[in-house]
């Protein structure tokens, strides 16, 4: 890894923001989890929670890129983006999967990501209650927990029908509407398994090995472009159903290898 991969920053300057940054958000969000706290919607139709661990949460990050790089754009789901013409750009989610967060479920999580030029090149995913941080810069993707420091890489599964598969909910397609629902079914009758509600926790398990696919529809780009460093650097693949880039939200296929990404687009664009 180099500065240069970079644009001239120092590596571990971005690693330790990343990480100090997420345990900012951690004293926000930690002591606000399976309490009772009011939730509002953001949708007049439909539901979409947002609650003050969220608000505070992306506060505490922002403050802590503020303090650090005064002079980069922020990017947050909550608050204003702060633009300042820079070709660096912080995008940040502070709590990613607040229905999970709301129904005391362990899967949500703070995704940070650092984007040069609009291209994500390093992110962070941690999950404060089980205290895991899933970590990539440019060349490397690793998992801490405690005194566990350890590199990702995905299972390398090529086979649908051997690959486990996942989705926050099958509600992303019908919302989506069209053929989407379509697609996801010719997908999803092929996999070995199919698990759901897992969020941005899903993806890091794809990056650790654990999961071989992800599928959704209905992402902003905050919900995916901290991710995409960390499964590229573990080896995986990601892109939107057409294969071109997600990193602006939309739709998304990461998988293990290529030959399992080549398959699932392949399934997805016949039942268009």
């Amino acid at each position: 890894m180099t500065e240069h991969e970079l644009g001239g920053l120092d590596p571990e300057m971005i690693r330790a923001t990343l990480l100090e940054a997420a345990d900012a958000a951690a004293g926000q969000s930690l002591p606000r989890f399976r309490t009772s706290l009011a939730v509002d919607n953001k949708w007049t139709d439909g539901f979409d929670p947002v609650t003050a661990a969220d608000r505070e949460a992306e506060l505490a990050i922002r403050a802590v890129i503020g303090r650090r790089f005064p002079d980069h754009s922020i990017v947050g789901e909550e608050w204003d983006a702060k633009a300042t013409g820079s070709r660096f750009a912080w995008i940040v989610d502070p709590i990613d999967g607040t229905r999970a967060f709301i129904t005391g479920v362990p899967v949500w999580g703070t995704l940070i990501g650092l984007m040069i030029d609009d291209v994500p090149v390093a992110g962070l995913m941690a999950q404060p209650f089980t205290g895991e941080y899933y970590l990539a810069l440019p060349g490397e993707a690793r998992y801490r927990r405690g005194s566990i420091d350890a590199a990702l890489r995905t299972s390398g599964i090529r086979d649908l029908s051997r690959a486990k598969l996942t989705t926050t909910s099958p509600d992303l397609f019908v919302r989506g509407g069209g053929a989407l629902p379509r697609q996801w079914e010719a997908v999803s009758t092929r996999a070995l398994t199919v698990r759901y509600g897992l969020d941005c926790y899903g993806y890091c398990q794809l990056a650790a090995g654990h999961i071989d696919l992800v599928i959704e529809a209905g992402l902003k780009n905050v919900d995916i472009a901290p991710l995409i460093p960390i499964i590229r650097n573990a080896g995986g693949v990601v892109t939107d159903w057409d294969g071109a880039p997600a990193d602006a939200g939309g739709t998304c296929v990461a998988a293990a290898t290529p030959e399992l990404h080549r398959a699932a687009i392949e399934i997805l664009q016949g039942a268009a």
